[in-house]
């Protein structure tokens, strides 16, 4: 994975951004693996650790009716998330976590669901993680209300911890290029 955070920091550094995380789930982990980067100071502004519903609140900005409507792993709340902290932080880019690491389903959200979301200069958005990583870090699975199986991440709480920390990375990567690639077209 530190190729990833590298290739991140090299990313950002090319268009003097900065980056800045608030992470649920991951409690600091991707902050941490990009910080394990040397050079991760030119880019890296900070975050927020939200483990608790009432600090996704509180530290950044997610809204007691998104809270109340939506619950604190979605993806809405991942969007919020990201947006709140890029705000505190004041860093160009925010990526955001928030799932559910297990061993047990909370609130009726199952092991392995986590939400990225990323705020960047001109944009909000937010992803399954399970999407955004290699297939055979994830797996289907039926929740309950929903008509089909759900793309989740597989394995044990560390497992899933450190999947969700790529797909964060990850997709903040392909974002920081493609805004890149849009700037200059």
């Amino acid at each position: 994975m530190s190729d990833l955070a590298a290739s991140l920091i090299d990313a950002l550094r090319q268009r003097n951004q900065t980056i800045c995380f608030c992470e649920s789930l991951t409690a600091g982990l991707g902050a941490a693996t990009l910080a394990d980067v040397p050079g991760a100071s030119d880019v890296l502004r900070g975050g927020l650790i939200t483990y608790a519903t009432d600090v996704k609140k509180s530290l950044a900005g997610v809204s007691e009716e998104v809270l109340a409507q939506h619950g604190p792993v979605s993806p809405v709340t991942a969007r919020e998330m990201a947006r709140g902290a890029r705000r505190v932080c004041g860093a160009d880019w925010a990526v955001a976590v928030t799932g559910v690491a297990g061993p047990d389903p909370q609130d009726g959200h199952q092991v392995g669901e986590v939400w990225v979301g990323l705020a960047g200069p001109q944009w909000t958005a937010s992803s399954a993680a399970a999407e955004l990583v290699d297939p055979s870090l994830g797996r289907y699975a039926l929740v309950p209300g929903s008509p089909e199986p759900l793309r989740m991440l597989a394995g044990d709480r560390a497992e899933i911890r450190r999947a969700a920390v790529e797909a964060a990375l990850r997709g903040a990567l392909v974002a920081v290029r493609e805004q890149k690639q849009s700037a200059e077209s």
